[in-house]
């Protein structure tokens, strides 16, 4: 370390008058040089040097702490992220004492920066107890390598199934940081099967109560989307989530723009967003975006009991529109285990409209989570006397509704999370959780139970010219559709370390009224283990 002059200055005069106060002070004879006895120092004098002395050892101590230079004085252990502001009394406090903001589920696949990760110093680069980082010396810019991969292999039973096989689900990698204490930013690429951009956005956080995210991200709709992949206790999102917006490739995500924040000291949070509504880097195909509005209500979060303190309702809602010119269709049927598809595809027309509902408990080792969406795909300007053919007559809109239940026990004593992966107690391998020391273990085992149920509907119509005059002169009937299939999920979980996720499913699919002509009602048994690595 190299220290300023002024530094070596004070050493020197500090090291150099006590051995002028200590021969100033000696009642010996001097036997070389000895003073005049005019020339003692008096009392008075040694006490004076004494304390420029203790002075001086002060500011050499406070120079030498803080490498030399004044205006590092207040340097302390700081977050990853984390920017003093001078008028607020806890500007210098450590991450441990500094307050951390909120993580809130905005909808975001990059995880939160951890701002209470460890004991580090401000550093230019290291491990902040959740992620590696670079930063800059002020810490106003952070960058942080992310990523994750998910690998199953599936076994599937009964008539019809697909073939047993290995797959990458996932596997994506970006960066994420600040600039300065307002702005986030994140760049995710899935390169599972081809490089595509997944998440890109900047985050802009100027109050708790008002926020602005722009660019490509989660459109806030249901809580089991705003869940990251990660945190996901199961292999596959419910049945369910083929009714939410941009399903399938679109990976629940929109180019768009979102305004989010906490009122009320965060007993109400609320999301509001306009988006292109056709999934990854797609652009609009109407002049109306697709608006998305979610309330999510916390009204015991100050509770002591811990059951109060971790419930929570809230509402989605989403209206978009469709263009049949543009090749559109309603929800895609095909299960997410990729079992079957219970529900056939049509084109549509005109308005979208999705409501949503859902509840969530936390209790200590406890989860249970439910959810209900329906969907209203129009059929405005479409129809002839063939299934799916465009024309001028309206068809009865396409209804999709369904609804899961979660159950999720963990039996090693962790609390569980809403929107993080436990923090494992005793990790089989590799290092401690965050803010963890206990020593080596068996990790965290971890049961869940989930029960889902799916209905989609397409009323037919009868084209007869004699009784309908806009009705063609050839007579035509386009029919009806009404499919409901089922899904009972259950299995186990083993949380190797913070980093290491080990899942076994065991889905059971129940086909009660199948589209396709000639397949009769019928169970499916897919049975999925699979491992996640993330860091």
């Amino acid at each position: 370390m190299r220290w300023s002059p002024k530094v070596v200055l004070l050493l020197g005069m500090g090291l150099f008058t006590p051995a002028l106060l200590i021969y100033a002070q000696s009642d010996k004879p001097a036997e070389i040089h000895a003073k005049p006895a005019s020339q003692a120092a008096t009392e008075e004098e040694v006490a004076q040097l004494r304390r420029e002395v203790a002075e001086l050892r002060a500011i050499v101590q406070q120079l030498v702490r803080t490498g030399g230079s004044p205006a590092q004085s207040q340097t302390r252990l700081m977050q990853a992220n984390f920017v003093p502001d001078p008028e607020q009394p806890d500007a210098s406090a450590t991450p441990a004492e500094a307050p951390s903001p909120e993580i809130r589920s905005s909808g975001r696949e990059i995880d939160a920066v951890n701002k209470s990760a460890g004991d580090t110093t401000l550093s230019t680069s290291g491990w902040n107890g959740e992620h590696f980082f670079l930063r800059s010396p002020d810490g106003n810019f952070t960058l942080m390598p992310v990523g994750y991969m998910n690998a199953n292999y599936n076994f599937y039973k009964g008539n019809g199934a697909p073939p047993d096989t290995f797959s990458i689900q996932r596997a994506r990698f970006g960066v994420q940081g600040n600039f300065g204490k307002q702005v986030d930013y994140a760049l995710l690429l899935e390169s599972a099967s081809s490089i595509s951009i997944r998440d890109a956005f900047l985050d802009f956080k100027p109050w708790s109560f008002f926020n602005i995210t722009g660019g490509q991200f989660r459109v806030p709709f249901s809580h089991e989307v705003t869940t990251p992949d990660t945190n996901f206790e199961f292999s596959s999102r419910s049945i369910v989530s083929v009714l939410y917006p941009n399903f399938g490739a679109g990976g629940f995500r929109a180019p768009g723009i979102e305004a989010y924040g906490d009122l009320l000291g965060g007993h109400v949070q609320y999301w509001v967003g306009a988006f292109n509504g056709q999934g990854l880097l797609e652009s609009g195909t109407t002049n109306e975006p697709e608006f998305v509005g979610r309330l999510r209500f916390s009204p015991w979060k100050q509770s002591i009991h811990a059951g109060l303190k971790g419930f929570a309702i809230g509402a989605s809602v989403d209206h978009s529109r469709s263009k049949a010119l543009a090749g559109e269709l309603s929800f895609n049927g095909l299960l997410t285990d990729g079992t079957y598809t219970f529900f056939p595809q049509f084109r549509i027309n005109g308005g979208i409209e999705r409501y949503n509902g859902y509840f969530v408990l936390l209790n200590g080792p406890l989860g249970l989570r439910g959810e209900y969406t329906q969907v209203l795909e129009k059929r405005t300007g479409i129809g002839s006397i063939a299934p799916d053919g465009a024309g001028f007559n309206s068809l009865p809109g396409v209804v999709g509704k369904g609804a899961y239940g979660i159950l999720t026990y963990l039996l090693t004593g962790e609390s569980e999370s809403e929107y993080a992966i436990p923090h494992v107690k005793h990790p089989v391998i590799g290092p401690n959780s965050p803010g963890e020391t206990g020593g080596p273990g068996w990790g965290a085992w971890q049961l869940k139970f989930r029960y889902s149920w799916l209905e989609g509907s397409a009323p037919g119509s009868i084209c007869d010219a004699n009784t309908i005059p806009a009705c063609p002169l050839t007579p035509g009937t386009v029919p009806a559709f009404s499919d409901h299939t089922n899904q009972i999920t259950a299995g186990l979980n083993w949380y190797l370390n913070y980093w290491v996720l080990v899942k076994l499913d065991l889905n059971i699919d129940q086909l009660k009224n199948p589209s396709v002509q000639g397949i009769l009602p019928r169970n499916y048994f897919v049975f999925s283990n699979g491992i996640q690595f993330r860091f």
